[in-house]
């Protein structure tokens, strides 16, 4: 569908379109927008100095993303704080992303434990907050966590599979950024080396085990209380 509206467009409004999205994203991420808060298209394409079209295409991509809710009659906003929404989403990820390590143990060569490795490393070295960004998850360390667990599950070799993640992880997003600061005792680099370990000793079960866990604990920080 993304790809019909791109094709439709004329080349100067996508790359509107992509600078507004690019913005907006970021914006969310950044904590920018509170939960609930209204995305205005008038405000946006008076801010961004663009057409309301280009804002509301953008607009949709974000929707897409996760990042924002179509609501009816009221036009967009960021995501209200809902428990039920992040646990819904933990919950899908904590149903298939275990499952798809185990393949990605069963099928990964060398290469891909090389990679593991290294996305391990970079992720284990790279600061979790940088004070010129704010209040949130640095976007390096942002970064280098979705190359980990994407990593993690590459050796799969399925990407169906991998797309899914894909979707689910930028869903999941805010959801990651608001349970850092309700939990932080959380001591996620102890919980990204079990599942390092585990991933290179080829104990499916034991990185399994980690993973859903590690997948709880998020969900459990927006909560106050862990759910199995």
């Amino acid at each position: 569908m993304l790809d019909e509206m791109n094709a439709s467009s004329p080349p100067g409004k996508q790359m509107l379109s992509e600078q507004v999205y690019a913005h907006l994203r970021d914006a969310i991420l950044r904590g920018d927008y509170a939960p609930g808060d209204a995305l205005k298209p008038q405000d946006l394409a008076k801010e961004r100095e663009v057409s309301l079209a280009v804002v509301r295409e953008a607009l949709v991509r974000v929707v897409g993303d996760g990042l924002a809710d179509r609501l009816p009659n009221r036009g967009f906003a960021v995501p209200a704080f809902s428990d039920r929404r992040w646990q819904e989403i933990a919950e899908a990820r904590r149903t298939i992303e275990p499952v798809v390590l185990r393949m990605s143990i069963a099928r990964g060569d060398v290469d891909w434990e090389a990679r593991v490795r290294a996305a391990h490393h970079r992720l284990a070295r790279t600061p979790v907050f940088v004070p010129e960004e704010g209040e949130y998850l640095s976007a390096a360390w942002s970064e280098a966590h979705r190359v980990f667990h994407r990593t993690l599950l590459e050796g799969c070799g399925n990407p169906v599979l991998l797309e899914n993640f894909d979707r689910l992880w930028t869903a999941s997003e805010l959801a990651r950024r608001w349970s850092t600061h309700r939990n932080p005792d959380r001591d996620g680099a102890d919980e990204h080396r079990r599942l390092e370990e585990a991933a290179l000793a080829r104990d499916a079960d034991a990185a399994a085990e980690a993973l859903a866990r590690h997948l709880t604990l998020t969900a459990a920080g927006l909560t106050g209380h862990e759910q199995g």
